[in-house]
């Protein structure tokens, strides 16, 4: 996407939204279950693919916030991730499908890479009584979805990670994500391709990888804030 058109649309869903201004934060989603704090680096690390790669300005440190938190609407964008169970109260669920309603994106990512595990169950069960209505809420995202081609192209939908390739979870490619989506829009994105411990380096030594693995997490950030 040509930069100074991708930022007069930015700026216009910032009019548009009434907005003070289009900074991004890197909020991440604090629950009581699980091991909502693994994965430390990643913050900083797609803080500085959004650096590199757009204009947008950045606030430099992560923001954490529950999901019943008053504040939580401030933040377009939301990263949750762990291994273990996931459980919220009643108001955590109200507070989350509040935000989905107001146009924020929850960005979900299962470290364990296996579809019948502790988290994947767990979540998809808390969605299901957030969202639901009797069948199940989320369903598998296009890979000719408005997502894959936000600001980088992704033909073939979402990037593989090295741990499905080496073999670890349960030992499968998945070929697509996860979605709810409200108004037209997505906003719940869940990924069983552990994108969290693919992005938990130091961006310093991004320098010395062959490609960027990053350049998706750049995509969802523009995704949530146009």
């Amino acid at each position: 996407m040509d930069r100074r058109n991708f930022l007069l649309s930015l700026a216009a869903a910032t009019v548009a939204t009434k907005l003070p201004s289009f900074e991004f934060a890197f909020a991440r989603l604090r629950y009581d279950s699980g091991d909502w704090d693994y994965n430390p680096k990643v913050c900083a690390n797609v803080l500085d693919a959004v650096v590199q790669y757009t204009e947008i300005p950045v606030q430099q440190k992560e923001v954490v916030i529950t999901a019943d938190s008053a504040e939580l609407q401030a933040f377009p964008f939301l990263f949750m991730t762990g291994h273990k169970l996931v459980r919220f109260s009643e108001r955590e669920r109200a507070g989350l499908v509040r935000y989905v309603e107001n146009g924020g994106l929850l960005f979900s990512d299962d470290c364990n890479h296996d579809v019948n595990g502790l988290y994947a169950r767990s979540f998809a069960v808390e969605m299901q009584r957030a969202f639901g209505t009797g069948t199940d809420v989320m369903a598998k995202i296009s890979n000719r979805h408005p997502l894959y081609s936000a600001f980088f192209k992704f033909p073939d939908g979402p990037p593989q990670t090295s741990h499905e390739l080496n073999g670890w979870g349960d030992n499968i490619v998945h070929d697509a994500l996860q979605g709810i989506e409200r108004n037209g829009r997505l906003g719940v994105v869940y990924s069983s391709k552990d994108y969290g411990c693919e992005w938990d380096y130091s961006w310093r030594n991004k320098r010395f990888r062959s490609s960027d693995n990053t350049k998706f997490a750049v995509n969802l950030v523009v995704y949530a804030m146009t």
